[in-house]
């Protein structure tokens, strides 16, 4: 197993050879390369998020990991596993494509097919209903890539795999499958804003990675040949291997010749999910908060402040203001985010309980003051404080709301918000309760706690007590123990 950074640049690989001997020149060229002899990796293990992503990146240790290649440099891992190398085939593979088709697939939506044309992507898609034996045809005689969008819709391995990842990072993973024949790219050179796993599942691919133009990009972007320069690293790919790279790393692949074709899944994350993005979302509820407490932030503006072209003296006082903000924000310790966590709870997957399992519902004893509960899912819910949203007054008041995903639906998870996110009467559909802000520290009792007594729940009443309980038990979000 090699894992690599990026090396000096008299250590950078020679252009050209035999794709078969790139794991070897790479290990002799690249001197500060780590070469680790460990055990075969077992298959992933499913007990907990924590152990899902150890066993995903296995042999690296997560501290490893995030001390440092996350968001800072490539990380490839090439195994020899007969048995991670079958288990990687049984998540995707060419021959899964016929049967999907049968399902109703339709171009653009569930499959993209395209070809890397001197340095562009030409996108090679017919209209409506994808066909398979059309499918396959520009598969073999236009040597066309084959994407194919969020196969965890459909492939349930998949679905628990990203649903564990999904509560790991706290963020959403989505995911991509690349079917290439030999001789052919999909892809002309570009970066993502994504921190991107690639696994290789079928065959054989030859990746080129270049020195980033863009660190974490935050958008997706070609790049031309002769501003990328020479790869900083090259190699090939075999079933059961992994390769990691941040946002912003520059990277091309194509399948070799002698290769009948390629099979990956790209599994991706951390879109839009920077510290630029949360302070996006903070910022305003903060300074409405600070407002009504801070009547300097209540003062007007100056006149005409908003027909100036010169605005410098109006950036000192935003600065002070800022100042300010930063000045109560130390003191409350209090920032609430509450649009980037509902978007993230309300599109995530749900989890997986298997295909075949029945919709969630309460189940066991119902809730009392004497009972002992025990919070469920606990990945799968948050809590946030935001203005009512049943009423229309004036006097903006704060709810607690209890969001959680175990209603989603994986059938449309990373396809876009209209379906997901919207009911049958068009308006916006979230999971989840509303509570009166005097609610609040008894959740947090809940959410902080392995086991809680009802009556010792942070509330005035028993009957408020038990309704809280019941609300919860309803929404499958405890049970009692």
């Amino acid at each position: 197993m090699y894992t690599f950074e990026y090396p000096n640049y008299w250590n950078m690989p020679k252009k050209g050879g035999k794709h078969a001997e790139m794991g070897k020149e790479m290990q002799a060229q690249c001197k500060r390369a780590k070469v680790e002899e460990a055990r075969s990796p077992s298959v992933m293990n499913f007990e907990n998020p924590d152990s899902l992503f150890g066993s995903f990146i296995s042999p690296i240790k997560q501290e490893m990991f995030f001390r440092e290649y996350w968001e800072q440099k490539p990380l490839l891992v090439q195994r020899n596993d007969p048995l991670l190398a079958a288990y990687y085939q049984s998540l995707f593979q060419l021959s899964d494509l016929k049967e999907l088709c049968s399902q109703g697939l339709y171009y653009g939506q569930d499959i993209n097919i395209c070809r890397c044309v001197n340095g562009k992507k030409k996108v090679l898609n017919k209209e409506g209903k994808v066909n398979y034996m059309q499918l396959k045809k520009d598969f073999d005689q236009k040597k066309a890539t084959i994407q194919f969008h969020q196969p965890q819709r459909f492939k349930e391995e998949l679905w628990k795999i990203q649903e564990k990842l999904e509560c790991y990072f706290g963020s959403l993973v989505g995911s991509n499958v690349y079917i290439t024949p030999q001789g052919s790219q999909g892809l002309p050179p570009h970066y993502d804003d994504v921190e991107v796993f690639i696994l290789q599942l079928e065959g054989e691919k030859h990746w080129r990675l270049y020195k980033p133009t863009v660190h974490l990009a935050r958008e997706y972007n070609v790049e031309s040949e002769d501003r990328i320069g020479n790869p900083t690293h090259e190699f090939i790919l075999k079933p059961g291997d992994l390769l990691y790279f941040p946002r912003g790393t520059i990277h091309q692949a194509d399948t070799p010749l002698g290769i009948s074709y390629s099979t990956h899944v790209t599994i991706s994350t951390y879109q839009n999910n920077s510290w630029g993005d949360f302070l996006l979302d903070a910022i305003p509820g903060l300074v409405f908060d600070s407002a009504k407490e801070d009547v300097v932030l209540r003062t007007s503006i100056p006149r005409q402040l908003l027909m100036q072209v010169d605005t410098a003296d109006s950036t000192k006082k935003l600065s002070s203001l800022l100042r300010r903000l930063a000045d109560r924000l130390e003191n409350t310790r209090e920032l609430r985010s509450s649009d980037m966590k509902k978007d993230f709870i309300m599109n995530r997957l749900p989890p997986c309980l298997g295909c075949d399992s029945d919709p969630l519902t309460p189940g066991g004893k119902l809730p009392k003051i004497d009972s002992k509960i025990r919070l469920q899912f606990r990945d799968h819910a948050i809590i946030t404080v935001e203005p009512d949203q049943e009423t229309s007054d004036e006097i903006r008041r704060d709810m607690v709301y209890v969001y959680h995903s175990l209603k989603n639906r994986r059938e449309t998870h990373m396809m876009g918000t209209e379906d997901d996110t919207t009911s049958e009467e068009g308006t916006s559909q979230t999971h989840g309760l509303r509570f009166p802000l005097s609610y609040l520290d008894a959740l947090k009792q809940i959410w902080s706690s392995s086991t809680v007594n009802v009556k010792e729940l942070n509330l005035i009443s028993d009957e408020e007590k038990e309704n809280l309980a019941l609300s919860l038990w309803t929404e499958c979000l405890i049970e009692v123990i």
